[in-house]
């Protein structure tokens, strides 16, 4: 290990890069670009995938929404074009034929309203859910509570309203709890307020009362607009999804190939169709990036192939001087390990950079498009080491091509 502290060793190292200094650029630009490339990429896709975990951040990704339609068939003696609602019959079934495979299962009623507090008024979106939906979705509550067990049970007139809502309704610094607000000529008392979610939010500004009390108010009897159903854990969610169609179709005497009898949106798989993306993503930066490495890489040896070739004489004169082959071979070596190592280095700290600046630019605010694009130190040392034994191994190429010359021969050359 020697030969790594003598200076003549360092000297040498030096001439030769100073010697080519166009040449030697490029090359170390070219190495430089591939790692660049590697760790941008390789950051930009753990930042998208950070920012769908966050859009998806509060709901139970295993879930699928279902909501009825008109048939598209005619079955059973019904015409096509048939109208129906589900019903809590439906749900008891699912309940039942399902429990193994449900976790969750939130029936849904959704009507428009005006939400009146003394002279100030707006027009809202009314639903009636049950408790269960504050674990589907959780709610992020400013202040208060949630729709809880006891509203349902006694048909309570309380509603969580958003914050919006009560920036709209109350006055500034007003505590809302225990207020009340009329709902569609109905007064309800305040319980509760919710900050809207800024990942996905599928109801907007919605004024929250107990499934029990909007039957009654809006006469809905055993009506269901729609369903939440989240499945548990290890669960195939698609599957599921189609067992529960076909068993609501079979319920409503719908033709089992209807496809338009029942609307449905299944986020389970929407997520992984993302999350494919975002693999595909990632194996195409590997590739992308390994591929650039390699470029750069064989780059250096063709330098340093070119610079054995311009000092085959001065190689000659070392060799009769006595210096060793294995000697001339460390030197080449080396030249190219050190090339390699300051490339790569270079490239990681751009690489940093570029991803520091992507953070402030496009990583804040409510809806940003990356989170925390950031490269495991793992990740970046792997390819750091790839890099360098790479740099290793084409650099014996130019080494063995610079001891197969006989000295004598090298002092002929001109």
């Amino acid at each position: 290990m020697k030969f790594l502290f003598d200076s003549d060793t360092w000297q040498e190292i030096y001439g030769s890069i100073r010697k080519n200094k166009l040449r030697t650029g490029i090359t170390i630009v070219g190495v430089l670009w591939g790692i660049f490339i590697l760790v941008v990429l390789l950051g930009a896709a753990r930042g998208m995938e950070n920012n769908f975990k966050r859009i998806f951040g509060d709901f139970a990704t295993n879930s699928v929404f279902l909501w009825t339609q008109r048939t598209d068939m005619p079955f059973k003696g019904f015409q096509k074009g048939r109208r129906f609602d589900l019903t809590f019959k439906d749900i008891e079934v699912l309940e039942k034929e399902y429990s193994n495979e449900i976790k969750l299962l939130a029936p849904r009623n959704q009507t428009n309203g005006t939400v009146v507090k003394d002279f100030k008024s707006g027009d809202f979106q009314v639903s009636g859910d049950y408790p269960v939906l504050d674990r589907v979705q959780k709610k992020d509550l400013i202040y208060g509570r949630f729709l809880n067990q006891n509203d349902i049970k006694n048909n309570s007139k309380v509603c969580v309203i958003s914050e919006d809502m009560y920036k709209q309704l109350f006055d500034k610094k007003e505590v809302p709890i225990g207020q009340y607000v009329k709902i569609s000529n109905v007064n309800y008392k305040v319980v509760g307020v919710y900050k809207p979610s800024n990942t996905i939010d599928i109801d907007g500004d919605t004024a929250y009362i107990p499934f029990t009390t909007f039957q009654k108010v809006y006469n809905t009897s055993n009506k269901v607009d729609w369903m939440m159903i989240t499945a548990n854990e290890g669960v195939d969610i698609k599957q599921m999804e189609k067992d529960i169609l076909l068993t609501l179709k079979n319920l409503h005497k719908v033709h089992p190939e209807d496809k338009r009898a029942f609307g449905s949106v299944n986020l389970g798989d929407q997520i992984d169709k993302l999350m494919g993306f975002l693999t595909g993503m990632q194996f195409l930066t590997w590739f992308v990036g390994i591929a650039t490495l390699i470029a750069g890489v064989f780059a250096i040896g063709n330098i340093l192939l070119i610079t054995v070739k311009e000092r085959t004489k001065e190689i000659g004169i070392r060799r009769a001087l006595g210096a060793t082959p294995i000697s001339i071979k460390r030197q080449i070596v080396l030249e190219s390990v050190f090339l390699t190592t300051v490339a790569g280095m270079l490239g990681i700290i751009f690489g940093g950079l570029v991803l520091f600046l992507l953070d402030l630019l496009v990583g804040g605010g409510d809806d940003p498009t990356l989170v925390n694009p950031t490269v495991n130190i793992p990740i970046v040392m792997l390819a750091f080491s790839i890099l360098v034994i790479l740099g290793t191994l084409i650099g014996l190429i130019p080494a063995h091509m610079a001891t197969v010359v006989k000295p004598i021969e090298a002092l002929r050359e001109e």
